[in-house]
């Protein structure tokens, strides 16, 4: 049930992957203008990891997905029916709040449901879901809105959620032996938090515990906790895996791919939506390879994220120095190589789990959860003021080479992530082994 309602959010989060042009003609809005949309959803995203994590060591997953799509559905509504910017980036403002309320839910549930030897694959499993999402967000969604209009496609999302949000009441349980969340209010099963699941032993994954809890008796608080967590190395190094694995797809996926495609190379609707397809369906495939090769090697997880970030850095060079016009083959494989990194971004949780204590991973998991997005964030803001510093921030005055100017604002992104990688995973196996030796 997690799973379905992290579907309904990434369809929801995905909303304008196809629909960067329609919807700068339905609300006459300038490059910088439809950025906005998506960076105010992520910042309010990233900036709600946080108070989500420590709302999850409070109140559990159940509580905090229901809220969460309740506030998708009422943004997705709101957006339907208004044609005023403010109205709409408001709208938007309250889905991040819904959004940021999902995923980081279904990552704690997976540490409560399943054994540190089944964490790789489940979480591989979790991505491969979310990517049916974005899936179901390019020619679905922009085909459902060409038929019925903007309100209807966007009152239809609302209507999933809704239907997503009570699913989630009647079925949804935080742990083995805890209630659903209508069981709890109702009085017929008043166990709120689950039990910690015990360690299966010979996995290979040492998870830290000496920490007070964020919240309740005895706990540390919030501020201190986030003080504590920043100075372990290796939660520091699953933030950036997360946000150099993670940013650029979402750039891609979120807003500025079909536009690039259409605009800046020039490709048919169809052409640009199969190359979005492409990462689309390059994600789910290395999921599906991701999970029995970390679950072997967790080792080398590290190594195989930043391999990835150095081939997506590869990739998207050869396509923005190619002279003229790329060839859509070429605009496949920087897709693919971008695709791909999303599973990668996955590798971050694992990590963060073996170095975070467990009484507050709810907040280790949010603040691992903001690398992507802030990153995104930074992409997607900056390929739309390049835009309009160019004056080519309309989809009447998009050009080639304005766009790849645009586009390249990725690359200090990228090195930024894999230099931080390089400094923070020796510091991180150092601090593991001293654990290990105390323990």
């Amino acid at each position: 049930m997690a799973l379905c309602a992290y579907l309904v959010a990434v369809v929801n989060r995905s909303s304008f992957s196809a629909l960067g042009s329609v919807a700068q003609e339905h609300f006459s809005a300038e490059a910088t203008t439809l950025s906005s949309f998506v960076v105010l959803q992520l910042v309010v995203y990233a900036a709600c990891q946080i108070p989500v994590g420590v709302c999850l060591d409070r109140f559990g997953a159940s509580w905090v997905v229901t809220v969460g799509l309740a506030a998708m559905s009422l943004g997705q509504l709101t957006l339907g029916a208004t044609t005023s910017i403010p109205l709409a980036i408001a709208a938007r403002v309250v889905m991040g709040m819904g959004d940021a309320c999902i995923f980081t839910s279904v990552v704690r549930l997976i540490a409560e449901w399943f054994t540190p030897r089944q964490m790789p694959m489940v979480s591989q499993a979790t991505g491969l879901v979310g990517q049916t999402g974005q899936l179901l967000a390019i020619a679905p969604l922009a085909g459902l809105v060409g038929a019925v209009g903007w309100f209807a496609g966007f009152a239809g999302l609302a209507a999933a959620g809704a239907v997503a949000l009570v699913l989630v009441a009647l079925i949804l349980r935080d742990g083995p032996g805890v209630g659903t969340l209508l069981e709890r209010v109702t009085g017929r099963n008043r166990t709120a938090r689950p039990q910690a699941p015990r360690e299966t032993a010979g996995t290979g994954t040492l998870v830290i515990t000496d920490a007070l809890p964020v919240i309740g008796p005895g706990s540390s608080g919030v501020l201190p906790a986030l003080r504590s967590l920043l100075r372990r190395s290796g939660v520091r190094l699953a933030f950036w895996i997360h946000f150099s694995t993670k940013f650029s797809a979402d750039s891609f996926l979120l807003l500025w791919g079909m536009p690039f495609l259409t605009g800046g190379l020039g490709y048919s609707f169809g052409v640009a939506a199969g190359v979005l397809n492409t990462a689309v369906f390059a994600s789910m495939a290395a999921a599906l390879l991701a999970g029995p090769l970390l679950a072997r090697v967790a080792r080398h997880r590290v190594w195989l994220a930043f391999s990835g970030v150095v081939l997506t850095l590869a990739a998207w060079s050869v396509l923005l120095l190619w002279p003229g016009d790329a060839p859509a083959w070429l605009a496949g494989v920087a897709a693919m190589s971008t695709g791909i990194g999303v599973p990668l971004s996955m590798i971050a949780f694992d990590v963060v789990r073996s170095h975070a204590p467990r009484q507050q991973l709810g907040v280790a998991t949010g603040l691992v959860n903001m690398g992507g997005f802030i990153g995104a964030l930074i992409a997607i803001l900056l390929i739309g003021v390049v835009l309009d510093l160019q004056g080519s921030g309309t989809p009447e005055t998009y050009a080639a080479v304005p766009f790849k100017t645009a586009m390249a604002v990725q690359v200090p992104l990228w090195l930024l992530g894999m230099v931080m990688i390089l400094l923070e995973r020796p510091r991180a196996r150092r601090d593991l082994e001293r654990h290990r030796r105390r323990s």
